[in-house]
């Protein structure tokens, strides 16, 4: 997929989700101006990404690695007829206090 046509907070979540990184760390990515802006001006970006096939939503799982490690990855993809509920909740746009990922959304790339 070509990336030219991205605007910078799409290309944002693109990045993010290419680093299959949790939700909160494409705060970090988005144009200078929008990062003080409400989650409800990001949820319509995600989705259209999401409906365009360029990012997947899933929520973090334990994982075991076949050393027997344990870890975190995307579990399975979050139903696109609940995305606009859940992606709706702030919480779910900021770290966790405990630093647990288990349960909290990761982006990742969807043409890969």
């Amino acid at each position: 997929m070509d990336m030219d046509g991205l605007t910078e907070n799409e290309y944002a979540f693109v990045l993010n989700a290419s680093e299959i990184d949790i939700l909160p760390g494409v705060w970090g990515d988005l144009v200078e101006e929008d990062k003080e802006k409400p989650v409800s001006f990001l949820v319509p970006i995600l989705l259209r990404l999401v409906d365009q096939g360029w990012v997947r939503v899933h929520r973090v799982v334990p994982w075991t690695s076949p050393g027997g490690t344990p870890g975190y990855r995307p579990g399975p993809v979050v139903d696109r007829a609940d995305l606009p509920a859940v992606l709706a909740d702030p919480g779910e746009w900021e770290y966790p206090e405990e630093f647990d990922w288990i349960g909290k959304l990761t982006l990742t790339r969807a043409d890969v």
